[in-house]
């Protein structure tokens, strides 16, 4: 990794954490939690350590969920390195002023792995986070080696859950109120969330209280956008990944992606919305089944050299 110069500084730099898998599955990893001012933008930042030498992993979350709902998923990745941050208004980031669209936040990440001094990622984007990791690898192939999609659609094109369930995303009260979640978990999640009550509860310590206005400006962030025209132009390598049971962004999304982006492939959970909370141990595997292909390809060159080399002698 090398650094570049950016008008950004790091503030309070905490102690690391550490974090418990959703699924009870995975070890534990370290995680360092700290703030960053880019321009007048503070994010609070989770860098996970990973092996030198390898791509991080930049992960952008779902709609008015804070860092916190990755750390499973983060916990289960082994050695990648993994980045994430809480968008303007979610979590402890404060809020900006004025509304924003996807291509500067897609900025915004840029700028930050500048200050982090990370010249290129993969990139995992979550739900409504999948729309930004989209919008990233548009706006910065150079950046983006690959590309992940989770649990996620192309945008205003997309084909649509059914209004029984899309209602209860129009606010952010799932997040702030537990009994109202516990309630509609099953509904609007589907999957894990609809089989077994007690799942929603299990994940609740990852669940942080939204704010309306922040809710309110990823929502404006999205209107009108979609990816569709110009998923044929992605070059990245993309890895796609649904629930079958997926009442919010019905898994034709998933498939149709993978029609129109060239270098794809697509992998579809029995499950739900929150996959990569309820089967956080399998998403990862994988991941980086995936994300380290290039990297069992050389090892495979390698030792087959060294026994060809070996049979010369």
């Amino acid at each position: 990794m090398s650094s570049k110069k950016s008008e950004a500084r790091v503030a309070g730099s905490g102690p690391a954490a550490q974090s418990t898998d959703g699924n009870g599955e995975g070890a534990r990893r370290p995680v360092s939690i700290r703030f960053v001012d880019i321009g007048k933008q503070r994010l609070r930042v989770a860098v996970w350590p990973g092996r030198r030498g390898g791509v991080p992993l930049l992960l952008f979350n779902g709609i008015g969920a804070s860092l916190e709902m990755l750390m499973p998923l983060a916990d289960n990745l082994g050695d990648i390195e993994t980045i994430t941050f809480d968008l303007p208004g979610v979590g402890e980031s404060p809020a900006p002023l004025l509304p924003y669209r996807l291509c500067s936040m897609a900025r915004l990440a840029s700028r930050l792995l500048d200050v982090l001094g990370v010249d290129r990622v993969d990139v995992l984007g979550v739900s409504w986070g999948g729309t930004l990791a989209q919008q990233f690898a548009l706006q910065h192939p150079k950046r983006c080696r690959r590309l992940v999609l989770a649990a996620t659609a192309q945008g205003i094109l997309m084909v649509p859950g059914r209004p029984s369930v899309l209602r209860h995303f129009f606010t952010p009260r799932r997040h702030n109120d537990p009994e109202h979640r516990r309630r509609i978990g099953g509904l609007i999640y589907g999957g894990q969330a609809r089989s077994d009550p007690a799942f929603i509860q299990s994940f609740e310590q990852y669940v942080k209280p939204a704010s309306r206005y922040a809710y309110l400006l990823q929502q404006l962030a999205i209107a009108g956008w979609t990816s569709l025209p110009w998923l044929p132009l992605l070059r990245q390598p993309v890895l796609i990944m649904a629930g079958k049971d997926d009442p919010v962004i019905p898994p034709i999304n998933a498939r149709l992606m993978a029609t129109l982006i060239p270098k794809s492939r697509l992998h579809l959970f029995d499950d739900g919305h929150l996959f990569i909370l309820s089967q956080a141990a399998e998403t990862a595997r994988v991941l980086r089944e995936f994300l380290c292909a290039d990297d069992s390809r050389a090892r495979a060159r390698v030792s087959t050299s060294k026994v060809a080399a070996s049979g010369r002698t």
